[in-house]
């Protein structure tokens, strides 16, 4: 039998370091931030072990592909009803066109792969990565970050050091929520736009219980579900809502996806919106104005956010770091007829 094939993976348990930095290491990588002492270490790993780096992937060293990443962490059924996500797809491509460059999309929906993004950076030959709703639970995103490889986030994971786009989510809910209270609702149930571990569904949840608080209303665990970016999960969230028994006569929705499935849920109840409940949902997405009742909701500048995004990264791929760690984008509240003002 032929001796088993050394892999950097192996080099990367023995020193004790991921991948990513065996990679640069290795490969001789400049600009970033990998001590002495951590070096040292992966080469006598490598030594040790008798490791040869893979010919094809040292042939990109120092070269440009210009090809930049965008990184989605949902699954493909998520993307499918995220309608948001063609606004974002417009932005980047008009930037990178503009610089000559393509797009490279790409789905990570198993995070339990700590070698996701390596193989971005490697087999799929990328100059830098624009990955789009962070998520708490990324580990692979974190090695990214201890390492320098050209990123930024279009959102924010409190505690990185990421370059990162996105508008004030606390700020925006709260004037969502704050918009219902006005009205005169007491009740005021909520629909998240995600799951947990995203870091825009508590930065958004933080809004609505601020605007609670300001209007002498107490925050009710009971009131609040979590949606998962999909028409399904508005609707399913809003009917356990119904048959919870819990009286609400408002409701805000993270997400204008979302919020559409959980209209759906109120009509089939034989609910009218906005006389029965009122609906304020979150990202002002095309079909907004268009649903019945035409959707409360607050804008995001999506076109906007991604062409920011990509214009932070092109520069980083050249070594030029931006003056700003964070850019916020302003957003706005549209009233419309869902939430009957």
């Amino acid at each position: 039998m032929s001796p088993k094939k050394v892999t950097s993976q192996m080099v990367a348990d023995r020193a004790g370091v991921s991948r990513t930095t065996v990679s640069f290491v290795l490969n001789h990588i400049e600009g970033v931030q990998i001590t002495e002492e951590t070096r040292q270490r992966v080469l006598k790993a490598a030594h040790d072990l008798g490791y040869v780096p893979n010919a094809s992937a040292q042939a990109l060293v120092g070269q440009r592909t210009k090809i930049i990443g965008l990184v989605l962490t949902r699954s493909p059924g998520h993307i499918a009803s995220d309608t948001f996500l063609n606004q974002i797809l417009y932005g980047l491509i008009e930037v990178t066109q503009r610089h000559q460059m393509r797009l490279l999309l790409e789905v990570v929906e198993d995070l339990d792969h700590r070698d996701t993004y390596l193989e971005l950076v490697w087999s799929k030959r990328i100059d830098g990565i624009i990955l789009s709703g962070p998520r708490f639970d990324d580990e692979a995103l974190r090695a990214l970050d201890e390492d320098g490889f050209p990123t930024v986030l279009l959102g924010q994971l409190p505690g990185s050091s990421f370059y990162s786009v996105d508008v004030d989510n606390i700020a925006a809910a709260e004037k969502a929520v704050a918009h219902l209270v006005q009205l005169g609702h007491r009740r005021i149930a909520c629909i998240t736009h995600a799951q947990p571990q995203y870091s825009t569904t508590g930065q958004r949840l933080e809004g609505y219980r601020r605007a609670l608080e300001a209007g002498g209303i107490p925050y009710e665990d009971r009131l609040v579900r979590y949606g998962d970016f999909t028409l399904e999960s508005g609707y399913q969230q809003m009917k356990d809502l119904l048959a919870s028994g819990e009286t609400f006569d408002a409701a805000f929705v993270a997400s204008d996806v979302v919020a559409i499935g959980a209209l759906g849920a109120l009509r089939e109840a034989g609910l009218s919106v906005p006389r029965d409940v009122a609906l304020v949902g979150f990202d002002d997405v095309p079909m907004a104005r268009y649903v019945e009742p035409p959707l409360t909701t607050v804008r995001l500048p999506a076109i906007e956010l991604a062409r920011k995004a990509c214009e932070m990264l092109i520069p980083m791929i050249d070594g030029q770091m931006p003056q700003q760690n964070q850019v916020i984008l302003d957003t706005e509240l549209v009233v419309r007829q869902s939430s009957g003002a």
